[in-house]
Parts: structure tokens; C-alpha cells; sequence
């Protein structure tokens, strides 16, 4: 079994503990659906994929393994839903076990902020002219794809 690696709210901790780059997974955690998106192994921008349904943690780990296996990635972003004020409530707290139990794949794990990311997909879903069916089917892996862009946007900027 893997040693669990770091889980950090920190993006200089998170990219120390990167090999140097390489391809990263976004999750946006939701109660019944995990958004999921990656990101080129340069950082410059990430893609959702799609939206897996939300089981049991070990029927969820053994889908984002294959996920992490078949992209090859070399880090995990979770989405840490933060009250509007920045404390802590009990949906940060499911996302905090979430990620200390997946760091068992032997991954770094960041814990990014996710405050707007949902109205942020949404606006930009809305301005792709999507309509509200598609947009309901695509909206937590956009929300993803938002969380993992600006975690790679601090990435770019952390230094070592």
C-alpha cells in the first residue's frame, strides 16, 4: 500500500510536492456527483471531463484511480467549499476527510478554495449558449475545471 502524501491548502507546499510538473486531476465534491477535470502537464489550462456519480468512498476511489492511471497524473485539486466569510462549516470538513482518504493513492492533494466556482461555470456554460438541460448535465465538471484553472493560475506563481 502507498504511503498517504500531503494534503495542503498550500500551492507553494502542493508544487514542491509535484515531480516537476506534470498532469493534475480537479474534483468538485459534491453530495450525489464528483465534477471532474484535468489539466495539460504544463499547467496552462484545464478541461472538465465529466461528472461521476457519488458512491460509497471505495467505489469512488477506484474510478479516480483509473482516471489517475489512464492521464497519467501526478496531483490531485480538491474543491474546498468555504463559507462566503472564509470559515470552515461542516461541508469543508466532508471535503477535508474526502482528501486524507484519497491521499492513500500515494498523490499530493491541494484543497482550493471553491467559493464562486459553480457561478463561475455557470456564467460561462450560459455564455456558450448551453442550454438549462445541458448546463444541469455538464455543471459539476465545469465547476472542476474552474477550481483546477485557478489552482494552476497560483501554481504558475508559487515559488519554491
Amino acid at each position: 500500500m502507498t504511503a498517504p502524501a500531503p494534503v495542503t491548502t498550500s500551492a507553494a507546499e502542493f508544487r514542491a510536492a509535484l515531480p516537476g510538473g506534470g498532469a493534475l486531476i480537479g474534483l468538485d465534491l459534491g453530495t450525489r456527483t464528483i465534477g471532474v477535470a484535468f489539466c495539460d502537464a504544463g499547467w496552462r489550462f484545464a478541461s472538465p471531463l465529466r461528472t461521476l456519480p457519488r458512491g460509497k468512498f471505495t467505489a469512488d476511489k477506484a474510478g479516480l484511480a483509473a482516471l489517475i492511471a489512464e492521464r497519467s497524473v501526478c496531483g490531485i485539486v480538491i474543491g474546498l467549499p468555504l463559507n462566503m466569510d472564509g470559515s470552515a462549516g461542516p461541508r469543508s470538513q466532508s471535503s477535508r476527510a474526502y482528501a486524507a482518504n484519497l491521499a492513500a493513492l500515494g498523490l499530493p492533494v491541494l484543497l482550493w478554495d471553491e467559493r464562486w466556482s459553480t457561478a463561475g461555470a455557470e456564467r460561462d456554460l450560459i455564455a456558450q449558449d448551453m442550454s438549462r438541460a445541458k448546463r444541469a448535465e455538464r455543471i459539476d465538471a465545469a465547476a472542476a475545471a474552474v477550481i483546477l484553472q485557478g489552482a494552476i493560475d497560483a501554481l504558475a506563481g508559487a515559488v519554491l
